[in-house]
């Protein structure tokens, strides 16, 4: 092994122990299955290295790999025809002291469900805006979209999520 080579495999070393952490966390919005997401970011681990040449010159690195593994997720979906995501509780950042435990699990399980139930584009973008905290822009270039695909996913997938929120009218019960 050349120099070259030792001094890219060093960055790449030092790249993936800064980001691991982050990818998993991140594969684990996406796929809702803490397994799959390991395998997820391994396969692009993998590919990351295989072209670290290019990988490690991109203006942002970070982003480059976020990106391929977002693609990887979309691949992989369309691949396996998966029609539904069981989110579980694992791997999902905690939210501060919360007094009632219980009722906090509860509202965990109730997010992923509905978030589950959205089509993989409006998922990656809420993923995108609200877990990793990107904007419409650097999500536009994680997608490889414009900005106003990127707001147009985020605004039907919200939508959507308020019409789920939306009460049942025939539930409602009238009083005079």
């Amino acid at each position: 092994m050349d120099v070259r080579e030792r001094n890219a495999r060093s960055e790449f070393e030092a790249f993936a122990t800064a980001e691991i952490d982050g990818l998993l966390r991140y594969a684990v919005m996406l796929t809702g299955d803490r397994e799959l997401a390991r395998d997820l970011v391994q396969d692009v681990m993998l590919k990351a290295f295989a072209q670290w040449g290019r990988v490690g010159s991109a203006d942002q690195p970070r982003l480059y790999v976020r990106k391929m593994v977002t693609h990887a997720f979309l691949s992989w979906r369309r691949r396996r025809s998966v029609r539904s995501v069981v989110f579980d509780r694992d791997g999902v950042p905690s939210v501060g002291s919360i007094a009632d435990h219980a009722s906090a699990v509860v509202d965990h399980d109730d997010v992923w469900r509905r978030l589950s139930r959205l089509p993989r584009q409006q998922r990656v973008v809420l993923v995108l805006r609200y877990y990793e905290r990107l904007t419409d822009n650097e999500i536009a270039a994680v997608l490889g979209c414009s900005a106003g695909t990127v707001r147009g996913y985020a605004s039907r997938a919200l939508a959507t999520l308020r019409l789920d929120l939306a009460p049942d009218p025939r539930l409602t019960v009238e009083t005079s």
